[in-house]
Formats: C-alpha cells, structure tokens, sequence
C-alpha cells in the first residue's frame, strides 16, 4: 500500500506542477504588450472577428474568468488558431511535435545506451589507456556546437560520398502522396532519417558517457562489488552489477537530456530541413504566432515533469537501496 501511495503523491504533484506551468504562461502572456485578442488572430482582421475572438475566450471577462475559460479550453484540446497557418494550433503542433519525436526519442535513447556502455568501460579500466585517452572524444563533442556536427556529416557523407541525402524528411514525392503515420513506413524517410539520427546520436552521447564514468569510478570499490571480486565472479557478471549500481545518475539526466533535445533541435532542425518542433517554433516566433508558441511551451513543460515523474518511479523498481518510506 505505501508504495501506491508513493506513486499516487509523486502523480498529484506532478500533476499539480502543469498546473502551475500552465498558470504561470497564461499570466505572462497577458502581460505581454498589446491587445491579446490580436496576438491570437491574423494581422487585418475585422473588428467582428476581433469581437468573436473575445467571446469564444472570454477576454472581455474579468482576469479569473479569462483563466477559467483558457483553462477549459486548454483542457479541451483547443489551444485556439494559428496566425500564420489559418489553422487550430493542434493540428499544427501535432505533425511538428511527432516529427521531433520520432528523431529525438530514439537518437536520445541510442546515445544513452551507447554512452553508458562507454563510459562504464572507462570507469572500470583505471590507469589504462583507454581511460586516459578515450575520455578525449566524448569532451572534442560535448563541446562542439550540434550544427556543426550535422555540417559535417552532410560534408563527409552527403556532398563527398554520395551516401545520404543532405535534408528533408523524405523526398517530394514520398512527403506528398504519404501523408501522416504512412510517411514513416517509406524507404525514402529512413534513407533521409540516417545522418540526422546519426546527428543527434553523436551529440547527446556525451552525458551519459561523462556521468556513467563519474559514477562507476565511485561504484567499482564499494563492497558489493570487492564481495563480487573475492567470489570469483565473471568480468562481465561484475561489469553488469556495477552498471547497475550507478545507473541511477544516468537515468537522473536522461529526462531532462530528452526534453531538452526536444525543444533544442532547432539548429539540428534548420540545418537538415527537418519539420519539427524546434523550426516550427523558430518560425513562430518570427511570426509572432502567440498561440502555437504558448502551447509549445506547455508541451516542452508537461514532457519535462512527466520525464521526471518516471524517472521516480523508476528508481524504486532499479535500486533496492531506495525505499518507499525513505525515499
């Protein structure tokens, strides 16, 4: 029972927390100069759409009115209209939003995977040459901009070798006669999809290789692991409990890693040509496109204290030394 109890608290904070978000960006909008109800609607428009706009949210109401009804409406999956689109802002974040995705979960994933298998053999190794020297690439890419890395990807293997295309999500012919989920099914998107996921690899296998080393170095002399030693078990046995013990700083970052790819692949994005949420938010605010940038915002947000809503959980079911009660 504690441990649903644990969970039920963790979701009610949790959801507490969008809550507070979501008050925070509807007060800072209204603070924003100018009259809202023309941030939410085209330049030109007619003092009766103007009018319309108002009703439907409530805007000619007092302040706690006006939060109820964006409130409810926010809750009804209606984020209003886009300014440079002509349509409901869902239907445009939503394509956007699943284009990030589909780059940025997997990329983010495969780095972590990879980064901490690398950096777990640098901590195991003390005095080694690969500890001294391998240690030296990850750092070369934590500190080199992600545009860069896609430049030279796109140098090496798109413009010299032939191999990859150099941007886009998929060919104009793909993109237009497979609209949708049908799109990532296609040989062209995955032939298109190669050097940004490849991008996005390389960047983010930076952290998880720094913080799994960092972490081993502190694991691998605990006594579990000198019991391990003095039992006899094998290299590999020994090497998995230790990646096990000091996993949890990794899985610390990965959430916040996520998110921040998410809603940082702008120049990735741009670089690439990619239709995601990072140049759709880039182009909105060019275009001040009030809505679509408040609900992306709150999109980033929700994804952020989501992550780390199971990163909690997680924690209870990786490490037996957490408990419930302690926490």
């Amino acid at each position: 029972m504690s441990q649903l109890y644990y969970y039920a608290r963790r979701m009610v904070v949790s959801i507490l927390l969008v809550f507070a978000i979501a008050t925070f960006l509807f007060f800072s909008f209204r603070l924003m100069p100018g009259d809202y109800a023309t941030l939410l609607l085209q330049q030109g428009a007619s003092p009766e759409q103007v009018e319309a706009v108002r009703e439907a949210w409530g805007l000619d109401e007092p302040i706690y009115i006006q939060y109820l009804t964006w409130m409810g409406n926010m809750l009804t999956g209606n984020a209003g209209m886009s300014r440079q689109f002509s349509k409901p802002v869902i239907d445009v974040v939503a394509p956007a939003l699943r284009n990030s995705m589909i780059l940025a979960l997997p990329g983010v994933l495969t780095a972590f995977v990879i980064g901490s298998l690398y950096g777990a053999l640098l901590g195991t190794n003390p005095g080694s040459t690969l500890e001294k020297y391998g240690i030296i690439p990850p750092n070369i890419i934590g500190t080199t901009p992600d545009f860069f890395i896609g430049i030279l990807l796109i140098a090496i293997f798109s413009s010299a070798l032939g191999w990859f295309p150099s941007g886009s999500i998929a060919s104009i012919e793909v993109v237009t006669n497979n609209p949708g989920w049908q799109i990532y099914l296609t040989e062209s998107f995955w032939y298109h999809y190669t050097l940004p996921f490849v991008t996005v690899v390389i960047k983010y296998m930076y952290y998880p290789t720094l913080v799994m080393r960092g972490s081993v170095v502190e694991v691998r002399n605990q006594e579990f692991a000198v019991y391990q030693r003095l039992l006899g078990l094998g290299r590999w046995t020994r090497f998995r409990h230790v990646m096990e013990h000091a996993s949890l700083p990794v899985i610390t970052v990965l959430p916040a890693v996520t998110a921040t790819s998410i809603s940082g692949l702008v120049l990735i994005e741009i670089v690439f040509n990619w239709p995601g949420i990072g140049q759709l938010l880039l182009t909105s605010v060019f275009a001040r496109d009030t809505p679509v940038i408040q609900f992306m915002f709150l999109i980033i947000a929700i994804w952020i204290v989501a992550g780390n809503f199971l990163v909690d959980i997680f924690y209870t079911i990786i490490d037996p030394r957490i408990t419930i009660e302690g926490e």
